[in-house]
Order: C-alpha cells, then structure tokens, then sequence
C-alpha cells in the first residue's frame, strides 16, 4: 500500500489542523525560542524557483523538566526504548525565503506511522504560527506505470504557508499497539521548503512549445488562456482527442520522446462521437499563463480514455488570494517533481476558490493525460484539485461551478455521463492490485483511496455537480 500518515487522528487528505503536539520526556522543544543559526543555502537560483532540503535529526536529550513541553500541550509520552524510536526534528532557524512545504523520505512505499508538525516565521512580520500538523500524501503514481520506479519518494501533502523565512519542525513516532515499542520512522526523512519563484522569462523554450503545442486545437500557440466556446463550437475539440498523442508531438531536441504509453486515443474520440453530449467548454488558464517551469518536467504520458473524474482538494489555506493561485500552483509542482520524484504535476486540473481553472499536468486538456493524482486510479481517469481545504469549510459556489463546468466538458469529450458509473481496474492501494471497482463517473478522491479527500464539506457537493455538469452537456 503507499505510503501515508497512520495517525491516531485518522488519515486524512492533507488537512492543515493546528493541533498541539508533544514530544517524549527528555527531548528538546524550543517551541519559544528565537532562530540563531545561519541562513541555509539555496540548492537552485532564486528564479524561477528553488527548494531547500533539509534533514530532520534526533532532537538532542535535555532534562525532562516542565519547560520541555509548550505550554497547552497534552501530556508527554513515555521516553522512547531505543535509539531507533528517538524524534526527529529540526530546530527553530533563519532559512532564505520560501512559501511552501512538506516532508518526504527515501520510500514510496513505507507508512509513517507518527506525527508530523511544523510551524514558520513570517517574512513580512517576524512572528511565528502556531504548530500546524502534515497529513498523508495519497496522490502518487501507480507503482506500475512508467512513471512510478525509480526517484519516486514517499512524502507528506505540501503545506502553503505564504512568505516566510524561519522554520521549525519535529516528528514523534507512534506506539506499535503489538509491541508496545515505538515505530521506527523511515529513512531519509526531510522537510523541502519550496520558493515557487516568479514565473520564467517570456523566451518560448522548446520545452514550452511542446506543452503549448499539445493545446494547438484549441488556442493560438503560445496563449496564456484557452478561451470558453459555448456548446455547438466544442465539438471542434473532439480531433484533439482523436489525434491524442499524435497532436502533441515530439518533445523538444534533446528531451524523451512523448511516451503514450496506452495510448488509444483515436478509439476514445470515436467513443464519444460526433452527438456525444459535451458540455461548454470553459476558459483554462494554460501552463503557461501560470508560469510552469516546463524545463523540469519529464515526457507526457497518456492513457486510453477517460471514465471517471476525481475530485480533490489540495488542503491548504483557505486564505490566499486568487491573485496568488498561479505562485500556489508552482509551489505544488516544483515539489511534486523536484521533492516527489514526480514526473510532472500530479493533478490533471486546479480550481482556485474564485472559480478560474488551471492546466495541470502537460500533455493537453483535451487529451487523455496521465496523471498522478489517485493511487490505483490514475489510469483512464483525471484528476480535478481545488486549492483549499473543506473538511470544516464550505467550498466557494465558484468553485463548485467551474468544476461542474470542467467536468461537463471534459467527460462530454469522452462520450461520458457525469451521473453514471465506470468500470476501473485498481493499480493497489484502497482495493486489491487488478480488482475490478464500479465507480461513480464522479468521484472523491476518498472513493479511490482511504483518505478524507476532498474533505468532507466538497465531497458533499460531489452530487450538486454531477446534475450541473449532466446539465450542462444538456443531458
């Protein structure tokens, strides 16, 4: 099963609580102390972004004394049994700027069974946020896809935490209830602190021309957006979907070649048909209009159809503004593929909480693109993320209207109805390796994995937005 957070609050998807949390007797908290170390240095230039990776080691031994646990924080656990139980953290320290999150370790594989908790400096302001806990990382590639062999890791949900400069973070292993010892915490665990840049200079790489390419169908070469068509113009994006991997190209000079790896794309636009309902197609900010770095991305990779669309929520803030959606969106891809070991984005899609859709992983909207965001479920399916988090918190109606919207066309071109069911074949994870699962046309990501996601508040929606979208397609 891949990797994620046992916790004893339940795994959920990357919901961002601020819950205290104690360490073991005898292990340093310096909870209220200043930063005295150095600045780290930077592993990339500051543009058009970077990533500071930084081990987390065993916290030093100190007198179990009253000051060793933060004020308001439960009791401590018993002090670990052995050296391999002992927590792992990394002190209050002065780190260059970043703005996003999150905890990876050497195996994809491997659970976590602890807690995870990290707090940060602001930038603007110096002072510090209260402990705010990382949750379980279930959007992965299939370990039997092209993508999901070697350089993958094991990791955390990222955490945006707006501009900040000082980080502090610590890690307490759970108690094995057969044993009664202490987990051992995998190998190679490191908190990556991401600085998602501005986006890149205006010089078109090949890189980039591929990606744009990909979307020749639909808008001019180069375009920041592929604008909305209403209804009768969208059956203009069904060859985009026949052509599939033919219409994107070989990548640039120098790159692998487009890898489609089952690609049946032909036989997927003959499926939807000529009079297959497709809902409007909406606006799309493409890669490019939020700044991708495309020259750290791998191949595209494409799929045979589409079936089923999932629905996620990527458990951040939900205070940015919409304004800061493109920076949120390049966080989460530099540490997908520079700190996962991804080979691009993991999500097809993302939806800022004003309701503007984003292109996610490269490849082309309307092609059946691969992605990573459903372990066992990535296959003949795509992934819709809103940037957020709605366990407690309602998803803005705008939200919840673009992805009808989304949906409505995206599964439309596939000659799919947004109310029915599909047949997927599960890569492991919440069922069985090969196990045949009828899933709903549109689905939570907690349909294919255990998982809260997309948090209880959106998942509740998921039916508002089947209607819309079946609607739409003027089913």
């Amino acid at each position: 099963m891949r990797a994620f957070i046992a916790s004893s609050i339940g795994v959920v998807c990357a919901a961002a609580a601020v819950l205290p949390l104690s360490l073991p007797d005898g292990m340093t908290d310096s909870a209220s102390a200043a930063p005295a170390s150095a600045p780290v240095p930077v592993t990339a230039p500051r543009l058009p972004g970077s990533t500071q990776s930084l081990p987390l080691v065993p916290l030093e031994p100190a007198p179990a004394t009253p000051t060793a646990t933060p004020p308001g924080s439960p009791e401590s656990p018993e002090p670990p049994e052995s050296p391999d139980a002992v927590s792992l953290g990394l002190p209050a320290r002065d780190v260059e700027p970043f703005a996003l999150l999150g905890v990876v370790w050497n195996e994809p594989e491997e659970e976590l069974h602890g807690r995870i908790q990290v707090r940060t400096k602001s930038a603007t302001d110096g002072t510090w946020t209260s402990w705010q806990e990382l949750e379980a990382h279930a959007d992965a590639p299939d370990p039997a896809s092209a993508e999901g062999g070697k350089g993958v890791r094991g990791g955390t949900a990222p955490l945006w935490v707006g501009a900040s400069d000082g980080v502090q973070a610590r890690v307490v292993p759970e108690r094995d209830e057969e044993s009664g010892g202490w987990h051992k915490l995998p190998e190679g665990l490191r908190l990556e602190l991401v600085d998602p840049g501005e986006a890149p200079a205006d010089d078109f790489t090949p890189q980039a021309r591929a990606s744009s390419e990909a979307n020749a169908a639909l808008a001019p070469l180069g375009a920041l957006e592929i604008p909305a068509q209403d209804q009768q113009e969208t059956r203009e994006d069904l060859p985009a979907v026949r052509d599939g991997a033919e219409a994107a190209g070989e990548e640039a000079a120098g790159e692998e070649a487009v890898d489609a790896e089952t690609v049946d794309a032909e036989a997927a636009g003959e499926e939807a048909g000529a009079l297959a309902p497709i809902g409007p197609r909406p606006a799309i900010v493409t890669r490019r209009g939020w700044g991708a770095d495309e020259s750290i991305r791998g191949s595209f990779l494409y799929t045979n159809t589409v079936k089923v669309a999932f629905v996620h929520h990527t458990a951040m803030s939900n205070g940015y503004t919409c304004s800061q959606a493109p920076a949120l969106i390049r966080g989460i891809y530099r540490y997908h593929v520079k700190s996962n070991g991804w080979r691009d984005v993991g999500y097809n899609f993302f939806v800022d909480k004003c309701g503007k859709i984003y292109e996610g992983r490269a490849g082309g909207v309307a092609k059946p693109v691969m992605g990573a965001h459903t372990y066992g479920f990535n296959a003949n399916s795509t992934g819709i993320a809103v940037l957020g988090s709605f366990n407690s918190t309602n998803p803005p109606s705008a939200a919840v209207n673009a992805v009808s919207k989304l949906v409505a066309w995206k599964l439309g071109l596939h000659g799919v109805n947004p109310r029915g069911t599909a047949v997927m074949t599960s890569g492991g994870g919440k069922y069985a390796k090969g196990a045949q699962v009828r899933l709903q046309t549109v689905s939570g990501h907690r349909d294919g994995y255990v998982t809260d996601c997309p948090g209880s508040r959106l998942y509740a929606k998921l039916g508002t937005i089947r209607e819309s979208a079946a609607r739409l397609q003027g089913r």
